[in-house]
């Protein structure tokens, strides 16, 4: 999301202090639309979720993480209101599709289910998702159009970079592995002979294979030793590992190669375009920060700035909230 997107110093420069008695359970206000307190709650429960162990931050540390959280909420309640003047708001068609999506990635029930364990609201879960959505669709459809991309300035970007366009060498093998060095033998001697992997699982129910890629220098040494004096459709012979038996067919290999302008292209596009959207967000976020009614409530602020909130929005200097809102919207 929008973590480290302001330092929260800068956050609060931005931000007057609400009238705590008349906004019980508001934590912020964007143009009038309220911030739950709900809301900071659900995200700032998700941040601990991803952190690993026991979490028990101090209160100036939670007061920091919340005013960062409530940063992305605000941002976030921005693009919403912009989407919603030029009609672009997130449809509950929209919604419940991407619902489905997530759901189809789940076994019957097994989404509702890890909600409950999880102990994740699924109105908060739903407002979430509705945020994404909102942030991807501003950034495809208002500021991706708002993009173009030279000719000049993709090869450019090519020769300044072209060591990102490197390949080392990389080897193409199928893996056959199998409950006993008789069954793998015999199945990679009938794929030899008949060049068809799906037979193999048919005729050998014990035998497992896949195809892989990998680059030499990334090789175990036993796989190194295995493949390194075979030539393209040759087998190692059956290797022991703690999976059981298996052997090695090395399909192809390629060789190092540095990628041909036309080969990078999608590649220099997609860097190009990155950094374009990160700079089309900042020429729009400035502006609409700068002009936007933003309250705070003022038990988020440190105590230094807490009697202090007279600083002008036009003191808002850039930062990471261009990068992490770009990656954020693009992803997809």
């Amino acid at each position: 999301m929008f973590r480290k997107i302001f330092p929260l110093v800068i956050l609060a420069l931005l931000l007057g202090c609400s009238n705590e008695s008349d906004n019980i359970g508001i934590v912020a206000r964007v143009n009038d639309a309220p911030i739950y307190l709900a809301e900071l709650e659900f995200q700032h429960d998700q941040f601990q979720a991803d952190t690993a162990g026991s979490y028990v931050p101090s209160v100036e540390k939670l007061k920091g993480e919340y005013g960062e959280i409530l940063t992305d909420l605000i941002v976030q309640e921005l693009v919403v209101q912009e989407l919603a003047r030029q009609d672009l708001g997130i449809t509950d068609h929209e919604l419940l599709k991407a619902e489905e999506e997530v759901r189809a990635d789940y076994p019957e029930g097994a989404f509702d289910q890890m909600l409950v364990e999880e102990y994740i609201d699924l109105k908060a879960w739903r407002r979430q998702l509705k945020n994404h959505l909102a942030m991807k669709k501003f950034f495809h459809q208002v500021l991706r159009p708002q993009i173009k991309i030279d000719y000049k300035e993709a090869e450019k970007y090519y020769r300044e970079h072209i060591s990102d366009f490197y390949l080392p060498e990389s080897l193409r093998i199928l893996v056959v592995r199998g409950p006993s060095r008789e069954i793998v033998d015999r199945a990679v001697e009938k794929y030899l002979a008949e060049q068809n992997q799906i037979d193999l699982t048919t005729a050998f129910g014990e035998v497992e294979t896949r195809e892989v890629v990998v680059r030499e220098g990334r090789l175990s040494a036993a796989w190194k030793n295995a493949v390194s004096s075979l030539e393209p459709g040759q087998s190692s012979g059956v290797i022991t590992n703690r999976f059981g038996f298996e052997a090695l067919v090395l399909l192809e290999r390629s060789p190092a190669k540095v990628l041909a302008p036309a080969q990078a292209y999608p590649i220099v596009e997609k860097a190009l375009l990155e950094k374009k959207l990160r700079d089309a967000f900042g020429r729009w976020l400035e502006p609409t920060i700068q002009g936007a009614e933003i309250s705070v409530s003022s038990h988020l602020l440190p105590e230094k700035i807490e009697s202090d909130n007279d600083v002008s929005p036009s003191e808002l200097s850039e930062s990471s909230v261009i990068e992490t809102a770009s990656e954020n919207g693009t992803e997809g």
